[in-house]
């Protein structure tokens, strides 16, 4: 393959993957921050979790600059238990408009739906008792279930929550994983701030604090931990959304944190929280780029302060 069949058309991707000058492109993004020899690409055909839209009972991806949708029948982005799903999906009866997350976990599918529409009908329902999935949810409420969804970081399982963050590759995943525990190999105790549901915390060992899964539940947005507590910690790991971390970086700056490991999805963010640090004497020792959502203008940044 050559090019991606709907690229131009589909607007899921910026950059064609399929086409031998991909990762030329997409790297000329990255040209500031000196990470040419450090990147991990993800392979295609390994994303396990898509947002597809749906309205006016059709369903797939925008078109590229419009509303009008495209049909899908087969990403090759996409893992296969994925794609052999869409022609379901493509009959399910959409009333209103709204998206579709699509996840594949590691018992089975999982189906999330945000819709304008607050209630689904009943034959939605019947289309969902009768499809592959292992859950269906509208609105957060839960459709159909015939098990929990899980999902897997290293030897650990742990039950997927409705909508949360996953890394879209496990492959990517895994490698952010490696990143991240071999620059805290050693440390005594461990702060994950921004933990969602656990990729670094339990490889580990690590306090982890987020809105989400079964740490310690901290808005740290609206409520950072502050430098007195995170005194009692010798690494740092940080992946903040794509806002970053200004306020909880704010107090690392006043702290006595010996070593920060920073995962960021937005490198502007990154930039502005890197001057933070860098500001109360940090300094950047390693750092690594990961092509994590393929085909998008978005790059994955881990980067290593250490004082």
């Amino acid at each position: 393959m050559k090019t991606c069949p709907f690229f131009g058309v589909c607007g899921g991707c910026k950059y064609d993957f399929a086409s031998p000058d991909y990762r030329e492109q997409k790297l000329k993004l990255l040209a500031d921050w000196n990470v040419t020899d450090n990147v991990f690409w993800t392979p295609i055909g390994h994303r396990r979790r898509a947002d597809f839209c749906f309205g006016d009972g059709k369903f797939g991806f925008f078109e590229r600059g419009t509303k009008n949708i495209v049909p899908i029948s087969n990403c090759p982005n996409l893992v296969p238990e994925i794609n052999a799903v869409l022609p379901e999906l493509a009959r399910f009866p959409w009333n209103g408009t709204g998206s579709a997350l699509v996840t594949l976990c590691e018992n089975g599918l999982d189906l999330a739906i945000n819709s304008d529409v607050p209630y689904f009908s009943r034959e939605f329902k019947l289309a969902a008792e009768k499809s592959r999935f292992i859950r269906v949810s509208w609105n957060g409420t839960i459709v159909h279930m015939v098990a929990t969804p899980t999902v897997r970081f290293g030897d650990r399982i742990v039950d997927y929550p409705i909508g949360a963050f996953l890394q879209p590759t496990r492959t990517s995943e895994s490698a952010m994983r490696d990143f991240v525990t071999k620059h805290a190999a050693g440390a005594r105790h461990v702060a994950d701030l921004f933990c969602g549901i656990g990729n670094f915390t339990f490889a580990l060992g690590a306090d982890g604090f987020d809105i989400v899964g079964p740490w310690v539940t901290r808005d740290l947005f609206k409520k950072p931990l502050t430098a007195k507590a995170l005194n009692n910690y010798d690494v740092v790991v940080l992946d903040p959304p794509r806002a970053g971390a200004e306020s909880q970086c704010r107090e690392i700056a006043h702290s006595n944190v010996a070593k920060v490991i920073y995962v960021s999805c937005n490198p502007t963010t990154l930039r502005r929280d890197a001057t933070t640090l860098m500001g109360a004497g940090y300094k950047v020792t390693d750092i690594m780029a990961f092509d994590q959502f393929v085909a998008s203008p978005h790059w994955e940044i881990a980067a290593v302060f250490e004082k």
